[in-house]
């Protein structure tokens, strides 16, 4: 049996990895409207602790996880480390 993998989305909140669908910058217009949506649908989880939003996690059972870590981060965490680039970026050997 595999050990589940948990991702730190900061300050000691932790979420279940294999059930993320997606991790969105909150900066997109759209982003901001699902978020506005499912807040009033009470399917948003706060865990900034106060902090500004860095990231959005989408879950599969259509929660919205609110992160002050970035989005790159929580998606290396996930990656053991490795950064996935942005196809537009250059790319680089690590």
């Amino acid at each position: 049996m595999q050990k589940p993998l948990i991702l730190n989305v900061g300050y000691g909140n932790y979420v279940m990895a294999d059930r993320i669908v997606a991790i969105a910058s909150p900066d997109s217009a759209p982003i901001k409207r699902i978020i506005s949506n499912l807040r009033e649908q009470d399917k948003v989880i706060d865990a900034t602790c106060g902090r500004k939003t860095r990231a959005v996690i989408i879950t599969d059972a259509g929660y919205l996880i609110l992160s002050a870590v970035n989005s790159e981060t929580a998606a290396a965490r996930i990656n053991d480390g490795k950064i996935v680039k942005d196809q537009d970026s250059e790319k680089e050997d690590f």
